[in-house]
C-alpha cells in the first residue's frame, strides 16, 4: 500500500485529500516498491501514457484515468538536424494544453479524482496552472492556479478558458506559492502542486519510459532545463525505473540548464552543497524555470551528481538566439523551452554521444 513518507525526517503519512507536506515542514515523497515492468502489457492500454499504467501508483483495476485522459504522451522523437544525426528533440509541446506539464498534471488530477476532491488549488508560473486547471475542468473539480501578475497574458487566458479562477499575486515565484499554500490551509482542499506532490512524477517519468520506448534503449545524456526540478526528476525516476528492472545498463547523463539570471541549483552544485540556498532572481525571460528557492533542490542536485551529470547556465541573448536557431528548423517554442536549446549548443558532447533535448513549450505561449 503507497503511502507518503518525509524527505528529511523519515515519518511516513497516509495519503489523504488535504495532506501535501509533513508535520516537520518538508516535502513529502511516495513510498513505493519499484514497479515491476511488463513490456508487453503496454499494448494492452491505449497509445497514451496510460499505456504505462502498471508501473503508476494506481489500483490495477482502475479506470478513473479513461474518463479524464486527452491522449496526452506519446509525443514524437525526431533528429534535429541530419548534420547531427545523434542528437534529438522530443517535441513535449504536442499535448493538449501544449507543454510537457500535462504528463505530471493529468496524474495528479486522476489521483484527486479518485480521492474524492471537489476543489484544487495551485500556483504556477503558467503552464502547469494551465494543465491542471484543464484536466480539473476534465472531471468537473473546481479550481484556484495563483500566478504572478508578470505572467505572459497568453497563459493567463489559456488558464481562464477552463473555467479556473485565478489569483494574481505581486511578488517572486515563492511570494505565489506562499498564497496558495495559505489558501490551501484555510479552505483545507487538495494542494494541486507540481513542486510538492509525488503524483505529479509519476506522470513527467512517462517522459523516460517513452524515450525508452523509442529508441529502443536509453540515450547518453538528456538536456534537461531546471526551476522546480519537475521533468528533470521525472526523467531520472522513469530511468531509474527502467535500470532496476534490467532493461537499461545506465542511467543517462543529465545535464541540467538554467537561466545565468536566476540560477540557485548550479552555485550549490559547484560548491558541493546538499541543497541550494536561495538566490535573487536578477529577471529572465524564461519565466518557467525562474525558481530562486527550488522546494527539493536536494533531490535535483543528488539526481544530476549520480549520473555524473553537470549543470550549465545561459544568458538572456542565448536564449533568444537558440529560439530563433529552433525556429529556423521548424521548431517554434516558448522562450523558456528555448532554454534547453542554448545549453545543448554550450555542451560539449562527444560526436557519438546521444542526447536528447526535450522542447517543453509551444511558442505561441509566450508569443
Amino acid at each position: 500500500m503507497e503511502q507518503y513518507i518525509c524527505n528529511d525526517c523519515g515519518k511516513k503519512h497516509a495519503i489523504t485529500p488535504v495532506i501535501w507536506k509533513c508535520t516537520c515542514g518538508s516535502l513529502l515523497n511516495l513510498e513505493k516498491d519499484t514497479p515491476t515492468i511488463n513490456v508487453e502489457s503496454w499494448n494492452r492500454y491505449p497509445n497514451s501514457l496510460w499505456r504505462y499504467l502498471e508501473t503508476m501508483p494506481f489500483q490495477k483495476e482502475s479506470n478513473t484515468w479513461k474518463s479524464i485522459t486527452m491522449g496526452e504522451g506519446q509525443t514524437p522523437l525526431i533528429v534535429l538536424d541530419s548534420l547531427e544525426p545523434n542528437t534529438y528533440v522530443k517535441v513535449d509541446y504536442m499535448m493538449p494544453t501544449l507543454s510537457f506539464k500535462d504528463r505530471g498534471a493529468v496524474v495528479l488530477i486522476t489521483k484527486a479524482k479518485e480521492l474524492g476532491s471537489l476543489k484544487v488549488i495551485a500556483d504556477s508560473s503558467g503552464n502547469a496552472g494551465t494543465a491542471i486547471a484543464a484536466y480539473a475542468a476534465r472531471c468537473n473539480i473546481a479550481c484556484d492556479i495563483y500566478l504572478s501578475d508578470e505572467t505572459s497574458p497568453k497563459k493567463i487566458v489559456q488558464v481562464k478558458s477552463h473555467g479556473a479562477t485565478i489569483k494574481q499575486i505581486q511578488g517572486t515565484r515563492e511570494d505565489v506559492a506562499a498564497a496558495a499554500q495559505q489558501a490551501v490551509k484555510e479552505e483545507k482542499v487538495f494542494y494541486a502542486s507540481h513542486v510538492y506532490n509525488p503524483f505529479f512524477y509519476e506522470g513527467t517519468k512517462t517522459y523516460a519510459y517513452e524515450i525508452y520506448e523509442e529508441l529502443n534503449g536509453a540515450p547518453d545524456t538528456l538536456i534537461i532545463p531546471v526551476g522546480n526540478g519537475t521533468l528533470l526528476l521525472g526523467a531520472y525516476y522513469g530511468f531509474k525505473e527502467l535500470f532496476s528492472n534490467g532493461l537499461i545498463s545506465r542511467i543517462p547523463k543529465i545535464i541540467a540548464i538554467q537561466a545565468a539570471n536566476c540560477s540557485p541549483l548550479i552555485e550549490a552544485f559547484n560548491n558541493g552543497d546538499l541543497k541550494a540556498p536561495p538566490v535573487t532572481n536578477k529577471g529572465t525571460m524564461a519565466e518557467g524555470i525562474a525558481i530562486a528557492a527550488p522546494a527539493r533542490s536536494s533531490q535535483i542536485l543528488e539526481a544530476v551528481r549520480k549520473t555524473d551529470g553537470d549543470f550549465i547556465t545561459v544568458e538572456e541573448d542565448e536564449i533568444l538566439s537558440a529560439r530563433e536557431k529552433l525556429s529556423d528548423k521548424g521548431f517554434y517554442v516558448e522562450v523558456t523551452s528555448a532554454v534547453n536549446y542554448a545549453g545543448y549548443l554550450k555542451y560539449k558532447k562527444d560526436p557519438k554521444e546521444k542526447i536528447i533535448v526535450p522542447l517543453c513549450g509551444a511558442g505561441i505561449k509566450s508569443g
